[in-house]
């Protein structure tokens, strides 16, 4: 696909998920959304996903980075670092000889990265602070329901990407069972928040994990992802599923 389609397909905004007004008005007010409720809670985050992950969390992000082909001696960025969940998996995938980029709009969430070595940077998907070119291997953990315009973001992946660069973006989908997603939905709307209140410090903190159910209910289909990536120019784009809610998709820029 050359430059001049990619640019025609990112006419149009994608947004990953319809409007919640119960959480903000438009978007420049999901934007102040976004910045507040992440820097209120970061020092919870960690806390919260220890407690809901059983264990496990650790152990699937090295797995899923594994299967989408991170290798020693990566140069990686990680958008929507967090806290650094997924980075700490990669800098032991990537060892001495790799190199680690964190990009995250929430200056409150880079606070609470403590990986040596790693660079970080106040940014958005949509707008990477990172040269052309510029990465091996592209992470992104449980942040394209944050994002304002997916095709965007997927533009700036690969534009950060040399060629041959691959990706990953992990997510949590809609169970494809009616029982299922109903299921998921009481856990996470109305177990999830109640466990944060019991174990958080911040106020916010139940709000942030109602907001997370809220944002996968409405967020588009896989195949809308796969499609928005294949726009974008990437190739060999695959969606891997876990346990019927964890998605991970992944691409290379062809080179």
């Amino acid at each position: 696909m050359n430059d001049t389609t990619r640019t025609t397909t990112r006419d149009a905004v994608q947004s990953p998920h319809t409007p919640l007004p119960e959480y903000y008005r438009d978007e420049a007010d999901h934007q102040r959304y976004l910045r507040r409720i992440f820097d209120e809670t970061a020092s919870d985050y960690d806390r919260i996903e220890r407690v809901l992950a059983l264990g496990t969390g650790a152990r699937y992000r090295r797995m899923a980075l594994q299967r989408a082909g991170l290798r020693a001696g990566d140069k990686v960025i990680d958008v929507g670092i967090g806290t650094g969940l997924v980075a700490r998996e990669a800098l032991g995938l990537i060892g001495s000889s790799g190199s680690l980029v964190g990009v995250d709009p929430s200056p409150g969430m880079l606070g609470q990265v403590s990986l040596p070595g790693v660079q970080l940077k106040v940014g958005r998907a949509e707008q990477l602070p990172c040269a052309d070119n510029e990465a091996d291997f592209l992470s992104m953990g449980y942040a394209l329901r944050h994002v304002s315009d997916v095709g965007q973001t997927f533009a700036e992946f690969y534009r950060v990407l040399r060629p041959g660069g691959r990706l990953v973006i992990l997510e949590i989908s809609r169970p494809e069972s009616a029982l299922g997603n109903t299921l998921l939905k009481a856990y996470m709307r109305t177990l999830v928040p109640v466990i944060a209140r019991v174990v958080a410090r911040q106020r916010g903190t139940s709000e942030l994990w109602r907001y997370y159910w809220d944002t996968i209910e409405a967020c588009i289909a896989p195949a809308q992802v796969v499609a928005a990536l294949q726009a974008a120019g990437f190739e060999t784009v695959a969606r891997h599923k876990e346990v019927g809610i964890f998605s991970e998709y992944t691409a290379v820029k062809p080179g």
